[in-house]
């Protein structure tokens, strides 16, 4: 299937660019996915997605097949294949960059093929997940350019930024040791990508009639046989 998105970035071209020729960070802002290693114009990685109560782990590569500094463009052949042998993951993305005021704008174009459980979703939603995926990837990729530019900009610091001393709240005890740790804090997240929590809300708006109408016909047969065995 085809899928093709377009986003902005407020960066110039050149610096977009080369931010995307560090292909490990720029994986890093995709939900689940870790570059494991890179060398020239290849690179291997895995990429874990939940399927409900199904992990699936892909592990794969990726080469460089054609990039074109001048015109800010490059294509990527990518696949994968999960762990458990529980399907498939193939890909061509084309990524071309072009000024857009003072920032970049960025069109990927996504040749995908996928076996096993995740291809039961048609075009439309995986293109309606894939866009949801790529907010959440933009919203990553946007805060690292802008810190990266911030970094450049400011001066020598004259001392941490954590270092900086805060006065207590009233009736805090100065003396006493630090807090505990919340429970939640010390929990190691779970960063796999999850598929189904994605899924769900976008089949919920394309579909959301017929599943009402569907679960309303369910309640109603469940209704039917609780009075026939009353009987």
């Amino acid at each position: 299937m085809d899928l093709s998105h377009k986003f902005a970035v407020p960066t110039a071209v050149e610096e977009t660019w080369a931010a995307f020729q560090d292909i490990a960070s720029v994986a890093e802002c995709f939900p689940g996915a870790q570059v494991t290693s890179a060398e020239a114009d290849t690179f291997t990685g895995t990429c874990k997605v939940k399927l409900g109560p199904i992990a699936l782990v892909y592990t794969g590569s990726g080469t460089f097949v054609e990039r074109d500094e001048a015109a800010h463009r490059f294509v990527v052949e990518a696949k994968g294949r999960d762990k458990r042998g529980n399907g498939t993951a193939g890909a061509t993305v084309t990524l071309s960059m072009a000024p857009s005021g003072t920032g970049t704008e960025v069109e990927v174009l996504t040749d995908l093929a996928v076996t096993g459980k995740p291809a039961q979703f048609g075009r439309g939603v995986m293109q309606d997940v894939s866009d949801k995926l790529l907010g959440q990837f933009v919203a990553c990729l946007e805060r690292r350019l802008t810190a990266d530019e911030g970094d450049q900009d400011a001066g020598p610091a004259s001392e941490p930024a954590g270092a900086a001393t805060v006065a207590p709240a009233d009736g805090v005890d100065q003396d006493a040791g630090p807090a505990s740790m919340p429970a939640s804090a010390s929990t190691p997240q779970d960063d796999a990508l999850d598929l189904g929590a994605t899924v769900l809300p976008v089949l919920v708006k394309s579909y959301g009639k017929q599943l009402a109408f569907g679960a309303l016909a369910l309640v109603g047969l469940l209704v039917l046989l609780r009075v026939l065995r009353r009987r």
